[in-house]
């Protein structure tokens, strides 16, 4: 989930912060006439590159179909408040491996509804370099890390190790993760989605000790060498059941689910916009065609907008059919 703007919020006591407008939104002013509203498609936009591609695609081709369509920084699970009181529309991407309870939960308010799969397949979890595997030669089983615990330490954690996660609002529970599984680990949060990858290509650079939170599609898997680490498999007991697991007194001593990503809305927007939600339900684009996309914006320093334009002009013959209700 690569990085800008705003912040993932993973407390439910968070969710007044739903909708954390930062700057002017960006609106369309395309509206034609035979849409079924001329009211503005409210696009929810996180922290991270791809997600603003995959909003920033549907919100150009739903624009291209007559919409008017606004985009509306908001808390990637606080948003939920916001989908669930009509304040917020649609949200391309929630992720398996740190969405599914919050999308799962807003599902049974009956207020949203699950728009489908975006194609793409999530993957996040802890991830070193792969020279490290040379200094802790029992990776990537995660019961080798405690015996590797000074490999992967740094002057301010020595003797333990250290893990860099993602910013605390993205959740997944990598501090609970590290207590069950007593591992000899201090978790310190990056601040920012750019600055935990700019920490890791410092550290790659210089063949520093790094354990970190990696996530795909993403460009890092594209541009460094590295392998995840294996953790107990997950199952929705593993955090819901502290009895499960190994740990017989804690939840969480498992590793990460991988899996879908998904689109979701307000339900009402249905009514409101139906041609628009059937749009949203078409969208799909797969892990490699994402991955380059990201690739363009973050490595190749091009700018999004172009990028999202180029794929437009590219692949109409792949959109268009997703807009087949509004012609």
């Amino acid at each position: 989930m690569s990085g800008t703007a705003t912040i993932r919020v993973a407390a439910a006591g968070a969710m007044a912060l739903a909708v954390a407008a930062i700057g002017p939104a960006a609106i369309s002013s395309a509206a034609r006439a035979d849409v079924e509203s001329k009211d503005p498609i409210i696009l929810t936009i996180h922290d991270w590159t791809g997600q603003y591609i995959t909003t920033h695609l549907m919100g150009e081709i739903l624009m291209k179909a007559g919409y008017n369509i606004k985009y509306q920084q908001a808390d990637y699970i606080a948003q939920f408040a916001g989908l669930e009181s009509g304040d917020l529309h649609i949200a391309m991407e929630m992720w398996e491996t740190t969405g599914k309870q919050a999308m799962e939960e807003s599902l049974k308010t009956g207020k949203t509804v699950d728009l489908g799969e975006t194609g793409m397949w999530a993957k996040e979890e802890w991830w070193y370099p792969i020279y490290m595997k040379e200094r802790c030669p029992g990776l990537p089983d995660w019961k080798a890390l405690n015996d590797c615990a000074e490999a992967f330490s740094t002057p301010e954690t020595a003797p333990r190790g250290r893990y860099l996660g993602g910013p605390v609002t993205w959740a997944g529970f990598d501090d609970e993760r590290a207590e069950s599984l007593g591992l000899d680990y201090e978790v310190v949060h990056a601040g920012t989605d750019a600055a935990l990858f700019a920490e890791l290509e410092a550290a790659y650079a210089r063949k520093d000790p790094w354990l970190g939170w990696v996530y795909a599609p993403h460009w890092a898997t594209v541009k460094f060498e590295g392998e995840w680490i294996e953790f107990p498999e997950y199952t929705d007991a593993c955090y819901e059941d502290p009895s499960w697991g190994i740990n017989p007194d804690m939840a969480y001593d498992c590793g990460k689910p991988f899996g879908w990503i998904k689109k979701v809305g307000w339900k009402e927007g249905e009514k409101k916009w139906p041609c628009a939600y059937e749009a949203v339900r078409n969208f799909k684009i797969d892990n490699d065609a994402m991955g380059a996309l990201i690739v363009e914006v973050d490595l190749d320093g091009k700018e999004l907008d172009d990028v999202v334009r180029a794929w437009i002009d590219a692949y109409e013959s792949t959109w268009k059919p997703w807009i087949a209700c509004a012609n």
